[in-house]
């Protein structure tokens, strides 16, 4: 019998799923970041032992285990000589075949056919697959692209709160929420600003929605600015000819009722997740 494991690896978790032939989950697995950030020993330590959580709870043997297809989706994998020093290392498997994580996650949101994703997060980008070709739309990196993301909103909010601290905008109950974090004082922000990550600005997002959500008239408009960079993102997929486009992403479900109603009937829902796309990758043709 031949089995497939998918591996997920983000940049907050790993999570390993694995089949048998039948397509039936005899393992899971789960451990912490695995991007290629943090360096192909500590990746590659990971990924084994995200698998071996997978492989212990299924109890298949050595022999068992060597039948294994693995497909893994790696956050980061296309930084210079990531792959390859992947594809040098043993896995212990028959085959591993490596993508993006979010070449995985739009496998799985399409059943392994044509189609595209909007990832909506910390960052944004879109990916889409045709004729089995992938293609990328921005995800430049923040600041300089990451439209309508959380991080955008994070840093739009930082702008109002700081020209409200200064006089030269109205201050409102967002600015207010956003300065308290450094006790209204412009230097602290500053100093916070010098050492802040995109992830840092992203947790400022749910501030602004729920602000945007009580009218808050400065929060509104940068949702509404954000949901104008997606609504472009979206136009832009469906003129490359992409019949299908699904919204991901941890931001995605609270900016969807700020977009126009034709562009979200143009939506489709999500076939499977990105976890079924790494078992496609493996070629598992049966992931839901």
């Amino acid at each position: 019998m031949t089995y497939y494991i998918g591996i997920d690896a983000g940049g907050s978790n790993c999570r390993a799923r694995l089949v048998d032939a039948d397509g039936r989950v005899i393992g899971q697995g789960r451990a912490g970041a695995a991007n290629a950030g943090i360096g192909i020993e500590a990746l590659y330590a990971t990924l084994m032992a995200t698998a071996g959580q997978a492989i212990d709870e299924a109890g298949l043997s050595e022999v068992e285990r060597a039948t294994i297809r693995a497909g893994m989706g790696i956050a980061g994998i296309t930084r210079m000589g990531m792959r390859a020093a992947l594809e040098a290392r043993d896995f212990g498997f028959a085959s591993v075949a490596f993508a993006t994580d979010a070449q995985i996650a739009n496998l799985g949101a399409h059943g392994g056919q044509d189609g595209a994703i909007l990832i909506i997060g910390t960052g944004s980008a879109a990916k889409l697959r045709i004729d089995g070709e992938d293609f990328t739309i921005g995800g430049y990196g923040f600041p300089i692209s990451d439209e309508g993301s959380a991080a955008a909103l994070g840093l739009s909010a930082m702008r109002h709160a700081l020209r409200a601290l200064d006089g030269r905008t109205r201050k409102t109950p967002l600015s207010a929420a956003v300065t308290e974090q450094f006790e209204h004082d412009t230097a602290r922000a500053i100093a916070w600003m010098d050492q802040a990550t995109p992830r840092d600005y992203g947790m400022f997002a749910p501030l602004v929605m729920d602000y945007a959500e009580a009218n808050d008239p400065i929060a509104r408009s940068i949702v509404e600015q954000a949901a104008s960079h997606i609504e472009r993102f979206i136009e832009t997929i469906f003129e490359r000819g992409v019949a299908r486009c699904t919204l991901v992403g941890g931001l995605a479900p609270r900016m969807s009722p700020w977009l126009r109603a034709r562009t979200v009937a143009r939506l489709s829902a999500p076939l499977g997740d990105t976890l079924d796309g790494a078992l496609r990758l493996a070629g598992y043709s049966g992931a839901a």
